[in-house]
């Protein structure tokens, strides 16, 4: 089902999303860019995967709908592939905690410290 509502919030640099089942979620907008469906990012097969890195400060420039089944979001760092399904940007949503830790724990394998604002990841 359609989320009933899509609110970008620049300043937060949030996508606010909300379903009729009340479920909402606020999805960070370099979280949306990591985890990206494009095949840029998620490669075309398992393993094939692109760690994603400096986009700390990424923003949404537009959201753009694409039938009645998900948004393209078009990233001011010129990334502009890939469909957010309504079901991917729920699963974005419910897993938000368990994938940011692993996208935190993946940059640390590779010793890339992750910057912080006041000390706390987003």
């Amino acid at each position: 089902m359609p989320p009933t509502s899509l609110k970008l919030r620049t300043r937060s640099r949030l996508l606010e999303v909300a379903f009729d089942d009340g479920t909402r979620y606020e999805l960070p907008f370099e979280y949306l860019r990591v985890y990206s469906p494009s095949a840029e990012v998620r490669g075309h097969g398992p393993g094939q995967e692109t760690l994603q890195l400096g986009k700390h400060d990424v923003g949404i420039k537009a959201v753009e709908p694409v039938g009645n089944y998900a948004v393209k979001l078009v990233f001011d760092d010129g990334h502009d592939t890939g469909l957010y399904s309504w079901s991917y940007l729920r699963e974005l949503g419910r897993e938000h905690e368990q994938k940011w830790a692993n996208y935190l724990a993946r940059l640390a394998e590779l010793g890339i410290p992750y910057p912080t604002a006041a000390g706390k990841s987003r």
